[in-house]
């Protein structure tokens, strides 16, 4: 069991962590059919294409900013249940203003329920801006410039999700620049669908600190290699990899791999209850199935912590509390 072992996660995508038991509240709450997405008390999707509309589905129920402050604290509190001292949640204001709900209302929200959760629990956490990818490279450049004039104290950081298959990371570059220029952390949803190219091309252009996925690197030894001399941290999800079947199974999951090659790798549940995961649960796979000792995973924990979005002072009492 790895009840015992403090926890951090730097990529969860808040709308995806929402249990569907909160989704059918809202969306009594708002008089929305759930039939198309929501059956049995589980979301219903087949394969990328239909999990992002039926996370769309889901994001549609949170309208307001009472209903983010709820969602964010819900899980942040399951979190901390579970021995969590560190999260970071993926926020993408496209989701809130596709229900009428302005950006800045939208991380009010969730943040009203980060110091909620905070207060109750002591659970530290940071908001990452998301551009969604499928938008194209003009959504993608106007939430960067949103990002970097925020200065929300909350907001740490920018990242690009979505559709990995549309576009090319090129076309994205000069959101990027935006946001280094403006001092946000930086991280990229890559080499998830799309092999090891994708996360060539994003190490060569966005330079980011971290990637979230990034497993596909593994096809690619001296891509692998080059992982490890960056020090570049994997935002690494096998439960998401093993759900969205990137590999048929835990066996076949490259994160050993890439522990052994000297890359720098982090256990996050990426939208769980869709894959029917945990932060838990992955902590506990990464024990009990992928065969990592305590002291492997408290290693990754660290280095969560290390390569997480925050103040030097705040790293400091989080790597204490390890």
């Amino acid at each position: 069991m790895t009840r015992h072992l403090k926890k951090a996660e730097l990529h969860c995508h808040i709308e995806g962590a929402a249990p569907p038991s909160l989704a059918l509240e809202q969306a009594q709450r708002h008089g929305i059919d759930t039939d198309g997405f929501i059956r049995d008390g589980v979301y219903v999707w087949h394969d990328f294409t239909s999990f992002i509309a039926c996370y769309d589905a889901v994001a549609s129920v949170f309208r307001t900013a009472d209903d983010y402050a709820r969602l964010a604290e819900a899980y942040l509190l399951e979190l901390a249940a579970a021995n969590t001292i560190y999260s970071e949640l993926f926020i993408s204001p496209d989701h809130g203003e596709a229900v009428g709900l302005p950006a800045l209302d939208y991380i009010e929200g969730l943040a009203a329920g980060i110091r909620s959760a905070k207060e109750k629990t002591g659970i530290e956490c940071r908001m990452i801006i998301i551009g969604e990818r499928h938008l194209g490279p003009e959504n993608v450049l106007s939430r960067a410039k949103f990002a970097a004039k925020l200065g929300h104290p909350l907001v740490t950081g920018f990242n690009m999700a979505g559709e990995e298959r549309m576009g090319r990371v090129a076309d994205y570059a000069p959101a990027f620049d935006i946001v280094r220029e403006a001092g946000l952390g930086i991280t990229i949803h890559a080499g998830e669908l799309c092999g090891a190219f994708s996360v060539a091309d994003a190490l060569d252009i966005v330079r980011p600190t971290r990637i979230g996925h990034g497993v596909r690197a593994i096809e690619e030894p001296d891509l692998v290699k080059r992982l490890a001399d960056l020090g570049t941290v994997l935002e690494v999800c096998p439960g998401s990899n093993i759900a969205l079947k990137v590999f048929p199974d835990y066996d076949s999951h490259p994160l050993r791999k890439f522990v052994e090659a000297g890359v720098r790798v982090t256990l996050n549940s990426d939208d769980p209850p869709f894959f029917h995961t945990s932060l838990a649960r992955e902590y506990e796979t990464a024990s009990t199935i992928m065969g990592f000792t305590d002291g492997e995973i408290d290693a990754m924990t660290r280095t969560a912590i290390d390569a997480a979005f925050v103040d030097e002072e705040t790293r400091k009492i989080l790597l204490a509390q390890l």
